[in-house]
């Protein structure tokens, strides 16, 4: 048995550095990716110790961009990016145009060609989609008009930089003077097409992919996953899952010419209005997360620390760039379009950072040799500190959000005054229900049938407006927020019913309500033993775990009936029992 095992070694030292920087960055209160970011560095090539097979890290960290890509598509349906096309495509146009130009001004300003500013600038104008996705989820503004808008956004900047990997080769031979454009595409080269040929056959693949997905896709995916489904084997099922995403992630990059991200992106798209797609996208999480990690390892096994000391002033300008350049004119656009602030300020939060396609032009430009090392250099930099500071500047968008809403209404307004988006309630003896998903929603249908008054703590903008549409009174925002939870006046309720499946914000929820009421009664929800006891030790009067409610349940059904549906048939039963003993 050969004991050479590079990519064994890569998975087990990327995931356990992964872990213990990780570990380290969540106990300093940074988001886990910048742990993950620093583990790529420190088995990387710039720095002592073990150094992992970075080619294979960087085929594994691919995995992770299909398994990603295809779980964002799953819950973003085509309904959902039309919906935002409007402001999504003009606003991503024009903010890649003004952070390529901002780039390329600091790229001419270090001396280098307009190749290299050109591929420099396109790395800075697009943002990670993996920290978008996180930063939203942990807000809970997936579902919101704003999370829609960050989403298509972010999917029509991804879009542009599939055009961008496919022509930067073809620019490269251009400006080498050699014309050759077979690196850029093998059918271009063949018909001999210069870089307007390379640009419209570009445009003609990704619509041929479209109208096949669309078309063939949307019918054809959706029927295996059913398919699977009616046999009932959950493992044939997971495995059909990520067939499918690796596959046409795959066979779309050999036969079109696209991304493996958009190729997973348009596959998950297609299953997401499949009632299987939340199945589908539970069953592929956990191999997600652990690729994705990889991912992250990867790219910062690519960052040399010292390019900190030795240029410190581009990257100032760099991060400039990135976290206020790009963010600025996404803040104007947004407000051009006539979207609220609170839009706009999510849209630049969201933008302020760069993260994977940025490290994939930064590849490209340094194999095509039309971005130097520094640039790479600043590039990594960038991505490291940038979504480092990422959580800071979602931080103070929730510091100036509530100002700003003063500010507009009333500028002399006391600053001990509730901000307007979340006004106290003037009920008093409710029931208080945050979360109204499926759990939430029966919840809220049995308190209007039995007259209880009652008000509903959510974060979709669409069940919002059902609930209004309703009648039904509403606060807006994540209830572990001091500022929510007071504005639902918990002192003055008679009982609060936590039905969002997220143990830690339950527990926040839990603790911070018992305090402002010892007599309130809560009820709350759990998955696991372990979420019970901790929700309990924090004040929940009850809490309701899925399977136990289940067996007590089937336990009463089986105590309704009778012992023997046939009562008269016993004796004869008793003498076959006899006769078979004997």
């Amino acid at each position: 048995m050969p004991h050479d095992t590079p990519l064994i070694a890569t998975i087990v030292a990327g995931l356990g550095l992964a872990f213990v920087f990780g570990a380290l960055a969540q106990r300093f209160r940074f988001p886990p990716l910048v742990g993950y970011l620093l583990a790529g560095v420190a088995v990387g090539p710039f720095t002592p110790g073990f150094v992992a097979d970075q080619a294979l890290a960087t085929e594994l960290a691919e995995l992770g961009i299909i398994l990603l890509m295809f779980g964002v598509g799953l819950h973003f349906s085509l309904k959902d990016l039309m919906s935002v096309r409007a402001i999504a495509v003009p606003g991503a146009i024009v903010q890649i145009t003004v952070a390529t130009l901002m780039g390329m001004a600091l790229s001419w300003a270090m001396g280098w060609s307009i190749g290299g500013g050109l591929v420099f600038g396109l790395a800075l104008s697009v943002a990670s989609t993996v920290v978008l996705l996180r930063a939203l989820q942990e807000r809970r503004l997936m579902d919101t008009e704003r999370g829609r808008i960050a989403v298509g956004w972010l999917i029509v900047e991804d879009l542009a930089m599939v055009l961008a990997l496919v022509l930067i080769p073809a620019f490269a031979s251009l400006q080498t003077g050699n014309g050759d454009v077979a690196a850029a595409d093998p059918l271009a080269a063949r018909f001999g097409l210069g870089l307007t040929g390379v640009l419209l056959l570009t445009f003609a693949k990704i619509g041929v992919f479209m109208a096949v997905m669309l078309l063939v896709g949307r019918r054809l995916i959706p029927w295996i996953l059913h398919y699977i489904a009616h046999t009932g084997s959950r493992e044939l099922f997971r495995l059909a899952v990520l067939a499918i995403a690796l596959g046409v992630a795959f066979g779309s990059t050999k036969l079109f010419g696209v991304s493996l991200a958009l190729g997973a992106f348009f596959a998950g798209m297609m299953l997401g209005e499949s009632p299987l797609s939340q199945r589908a996208a539970q069953e592929s999480l956990p191999l997600r997360d652990a690729f994705a990690v990889l991912f992250f390892v990867s790219a910062g096994m690519l960052f040399d620390p010292a390019s900190i000391i030795r240029e410190p002033w581009p990257l100032l300008a760099t991060l400039f760039i990135i976290l206020f350049g790009k963010s600025i004119a996404a803040f104007l656009i947004v407000v051009a379009f006539r979207h609220p602030a609170s839009t706009a300020l999510t849209i630049s939060a969201s933008l302020a950072q760069i993260g994977e396609f940025s490290f994939i032009l930064a590849e490209i430009g340094g194999a095509t040799n039309l971005l130097p090392k520094a640039g790479r250099d600043l590039i990594l930099a960038g991505a490291i500190i940038s979504i480092m500071l990422n959580p800071l500047m979602f931080a103070a968008l929730d510091w100036l959000l509530p100002r700003l809403e003063r500010r507009r209404d009333d500028p002399a307004m006391p600053a001990a005054v509730p901000p307007k988006e979340v006004p106290v309630t003037g009920l008093t003896e409710h029931t208080i229900v945050v979360g109204y998903g499926r759990v939430g929603r029966l919840v809220g249908e049995a308190l209007q049938q039995r007259g209880h008054a009652f008000l509903a703590v959510e974060t979709s903008e669409d069940i919002l407006k059902q609930l209004k549409d309703a009648g039904i009174e509403t606060i807006t925002g994540n209830a572990a927020r001091s500022n929510v939870l007071r504005a639902t006046n918990p002192s003055a309720a008679h009982a609060l019913v936590i039905a969002i499946p997220e143990a830690f914000e339950a527990g926040q929820i839990v603790e911070q309500a018992r305090a402002a009421n010892p007599a309130l009664h809560i009820v709350a929800r759990a998955h696991s033993d372990a979420e019970v006891d901790h929700l309990t030790s924090l004040g929940a009067d009850r809490v309701i775990m899925g399977e136990r409610e289940i067996a007590r349940g089937m336990i009463e059904e089986l105590d309704t009936r009778p012992p023997d549906p046939a009562p008269e048939l016993a004796p004869q039963r008793a003498a076959e029992n006899v006769q078979v003993q004997a």
